[in-house]
């Protein structure tokens, strides 16, 4: 007896229940993602997710960037630079989440480097609170969530030129209720 041949409506029905199906499997399962290759990827680190930006090299005799330095006290030695790190926080949980304030930058020798201290009237500045669920850190309307060329806030960053050389230069960033929880982005120079 011959075989029956699967008439084209039969088969359109299969290729939609299995397209139906995928999504289905796939819930309750979140990617998280704490390594991040290229700048712009979120950050799931504890509570909330994180994105840089863009990161670049500062000049205080730049016009724009002079606006960045606002609040900004210290000066550099000869073998140092500033660098900046525009960054997001986004809350998407149902609950009120933290900020981090750990943040380190490490080379491929192992040097570390902490943010150095702005001053709060910088409306540039990270200045880590409580996000609300469905928000942003920094708020749209602010001037550092607003901006044209970044949408975060500055973390500003005194570097060893010769840590420029010594790429990848990576962002870790630790949750601020886990510590074990980091996440790590190469940046961009």
């Amino acid at each position: 007896m011959p075989r029956a041949v699967p008439r084209p409506r039969h088969i359109v029905a299969a290729l939609a229940v299995v397209a139906l199906a995928l999504p289905l499997a796939a819930c309750g399962r979140q990617k998280t993602t704490t390594f991040a290759q290229f700048e712009g990827t979120f950050l799931n680190v504890g509570p909330l997710a994180y994105q840089v930006q863009i990161s670049r090299q500062l000049n205080p005799q730049d016009l724009e960037d002079r606006n960045y330095m606002q609040g900004v006290s210290g000066k550099l030695a000869p073998d140092e630079v500033w660098f900046a790190i525009f960054i997001r926080a986004q809350n998407t949980s149902s609950h009120t989440q933290p900020a981090t304030n750990d943040f380190e930058i490490t080379d491929t020798l192992d040097n570390r480097f902490r943010p150095v201290p702005i001053a709060k009237t910088n409306p540039y500045a990270y200045k880590p609170r409580p996000v609300a669920p469905g928000q942003l850190l920094p708020s749209e309307s602010s001037a550092a969530g607003s901006g044209v060329v970044q949408q975060g806030s500055m973390l500003l960053f005194k570097i060893k030129l010769s840590s420029l050389s010594n790429r990848p230069l990576e962002l870790h960033i630790k949750s601020p209720t886990d510590p074990q929880k980091q996440g790590t982005v190469e940046l961009d120079i």
